[in-house]
């Protein structure tokens, strides 16, 4: 997983964003979390598939799951925007 956080300007009020991504090519297992959620950082949001091994994606900050873009059954392609987290 990838995280980036887009850190607000110095003249800005807007919290930091986390931007959740795949580090590989995978199936979309299981979908623990939904938009709205409060997670803590180290929560698990989903799991993913990839050559029979669970690839748990977690949290690295805490905040509000603001935009889910994956489903089960979905692929994700490596760098594919999983979720954000506000």
């Amino acid at each position: 997983m990838t995280f980036r956080r887009a850190l607000p300007g110095a003249h800005q009020k807007e919290p930091a964003v986390a931007e959740i991504r795949a580090e590989m090519v995978a199936n979309v297992w299981r979908v623990l979390v939904s938009e709205g959620d409060h997670v803590a950082d180290g929560d698990t949001l989903v799991i993913l598939e990839s050559m029979k091994m669970e690839i748990p994606i977690l949290a690295e900050t805490s905040g509000v799951v603001s935009k889910l873009h994956v489903a089960e059954g979905d692929v994700v392609q490596e760098d594919e925007l999983i979720a954000v987290i506000d």
